[in-house]
């Protein structure tokens, strides 16, 4: 019985430190080309902590629809085209965690094509959707999570 608690107290104490996210750095971050192009070989975070995300989006072929309800996505097109549907209304709807919501398709949003060069900035609360990507997409993402 002492054996199972103090697994399950472990297993509690692991769980909460990977959910764990740090402050801002205080110092300048780099990160070299190495790890830029790693990032983006695999579509990888390189920075996450309480104010922001900055990771690599990497995309064959269209998503999920995703809905955020605190945070601002700042998307910039690195490499390839993609169609974007923004605004409207998410269909089959899923509550995936706090704040966080995704859904099958947008109805009645609005469609534009996004190309390498392009920076799109997505409010909270906007259903946006990558519904098609013509090849290998890449874009920079930078999540404001304050």
């Amino acid at each position: 019985m002492k054996s199972s608690l103090l697994i399950a107290l472990l297993a509690l104490g692991l769980v909460a430190r990977a959910a764990a996210v740090d402050a801002p750095p205080t110092e300048p971050i780099i990160f070299d080309h190495a790890q830029i192009d790693a990032g983006f070989a695999k579509g990888l975070p390189w920075l996450i902590n309480t104010s922001y995300k900055i990771q690599a989006g990497r995309r064959v072929a269209g998503g999920v629809v995703e809905i955020h309800e605190h945070d601002t996505d700042i998307l910039w097109v690195t490499e390839g085209s993609a169609t974007l549907i923004t605004g409207g209304k998410a269909i089959n709807t899923k509550t995936k965690g706090p704040g966080e919501i995704t859904g099958e398709k947008i109805e009645g949003g609005a469609t534009r094509k996004v190309v390498k060069g392009d920076l799109i900035v997505i409010p909270p609360n906007v259903p946006h959707w990558f519904s098609a990507v013509d090849g290998t997409f890449l874009y920079l993402v930078i999540k404001v999570t304050k």
